[in-house]
């Protein structure tokens, strides 16, 4: 008989309530929300109390668990009131709360008895006996330090009987578990309460200086122009060693990124692994295609972090050397007339007559087509539809669903980078 394997979550990030439910169509297990206070995303649109509740509602509706990150840094007086604020979200139904300052779970853990507790990876767990302390004080899951290297993540699963969950896409913080001071030197905005600046995003000048005050610049000398900035994550290709290595929850970062990045990072990862639970073969099938789709997405050079080897040079974005693939999210599908071949779009962005596109949705389904019969909501035709938010319709001779989204395309081939080394896809 062959050995069932564990199921791991597909856990995506929730910046907006749009995004939430947008992620769980899409195939996510459980979403990672932003509240208005405790956490580490200030800018995030970070929910009320009455948009969480209609998020937990909707996930809950179709199987899956909603988390609030509340794993800011506190200082004195950041405390106050996070025992009602724990209780009240225990009371509306949350699954669990991600934190990492000892005060904050020690009152979560005192004052909001019953509500689940995961430990942020800003805490820095990298061995399995930091896990097995964790769990005498309750915790149920700790987030694995982005710099634990494979060996080492199975190693701690042989050890400890607490869930794992485990970064697989999304940027990376060139600090050590995220806790950095540079956002507080360059911009009086502290990064560990939730105010990064993201100063190691920022390009530098860099100058020669051969004698005391004298200063030189050298820009356009040397390709060091985002000399701090890491590359993205992304472990689409390796999703068999996360499953085979038991982690529990395969997380995506992106809480301030776009729908179009949420849903199709999110059908992605689903589509991995359902792929490798039914076969090694059938996720060899469509490997490539996940690694495409991908790319697809805006986004920084891949690579796959700390998990195969200590990053190098190749890992930070020393200059331009990617092409940014041309696909752009223009709209989402609001409602399909199958008599009349008809599909009624909200636009995102301009739609003209004549565009190729390509439809996708949950269940990693696609396809191309071109629009045709580009009519606004007044039933005239046009040529263009420029305004955002707009419904146009078209005609469309392939069925589609409510929530499916349309990007412009291009053929071609797009020349990048994964692990340091040049890769080309389809475009």
């Amino acid at each position: 008989m062959s050995e069932t394997k564990k199921r791991p979550e597909v856990l995506s990030p929730a910046g907006t309530l749009e995004k939430l439910k947008v992620a769980v169509d899409y195939g996510a297990d459980a979403v990672f929300v932003g509240g208005q206070a405790y956490g580490l995303r200030s800018r995030a649109g970070n929910f009320s109390m009455e948009e969480l509740q209609e998020g937990i509602d909707y996930a809950h509706a179709k199987g899956a668990k909603v988390y609030v990150a509340a794993n800011m840094v506190t200082h004195e007086g950041n405390e106050v009131g996070a025992g009602a604020w724990f209780r009240e979200l225990r009371d509306r139904g949350l699954d669990a709360v991600i934190v990492s300052d000892p005060a904050l779970i020690t009152i979560c853990a005192t004052e909001a008895p019953g509500l689940e507790i995961h430990l942020s990876t800003q805490a820095s767990s990298t061995n399995y006996e930091t896990f097995e302390f964790w769990k005498e004080l309750g915790l149920t899951r700790v987030v694995l330090a982005r710099e634990v290297t494979m060996e080492e993540l199975a190693e701690i699963r042989r050890r400890t009987s607490v869930e794992i969950e485990a970064f697989v896409h999304g940027a990376m913080c060139i600090s050590y578990s995220g806790r950095c001071v540079l956002s507080n030197h360059m911009s009086n905005r502290d990064a560990n309460r939730g105010g990064c600046s993201q100063s190691c995003r920022w390009k530098y000048n860099l100058y020669d200086l051969p004698f005391g005050d004298e200063r030189r610049s050298i820009e356009g000398q040397v390709p060091e122009e985002f000399s701090m900035s890491a590359v993205d994550m992304c472990m689409i290709d390796h999703i068999p060693d996360m499953i085979e290595n038991g982690v529990d929850s395969l997380k995506i970062e992106g809480r301030m990124k776009s729908v179009h990045y949420v849903s199709t990072v999110t059908n992605c990862y689903k589509a991995a692994v359902d792929a490798y639970l039914e076969s090694p073969e059938a996720f060899e099938a469509i490997k490539q295609d996940l690694i495409d789709e991908l790319w697809k997405v805006a986004q920084r050079e891949l690579a796959t972090g700390f998990y195969y080897h200590a990053p190098t040079e190749n890992e930070q974005l020393f200059g331009a050397r990617r092409k940014i693939p041309q696909y752009k999210f223009i709209a989402e599908v609001v409602a399909y007339d199958a008599d009349s071949q008809t599909a009624t779009l909200r636009q995102r962005n301009v739609i003209n007559e004549g565009d190729r596109v390509e439809f996708y949705g949950p269940g990693f389904r696609h396809f191309e087509a071109t629009i045709e019969n580009l009519t606004n909501d007044k039933g005239e035709r046009i040529d263009r539809a420029p305004n955002p938010m707009e419904l146009v319709t078209i005609h469309l001779e392939e069925p589609v669903q409510a929530g499916d989204m349309v990007r412009s395309c291009q053929a071609g081939l797009i020349n990048l980078y994964k692990d340091g080394k040049a890769v080309t896809v389809r475009a």
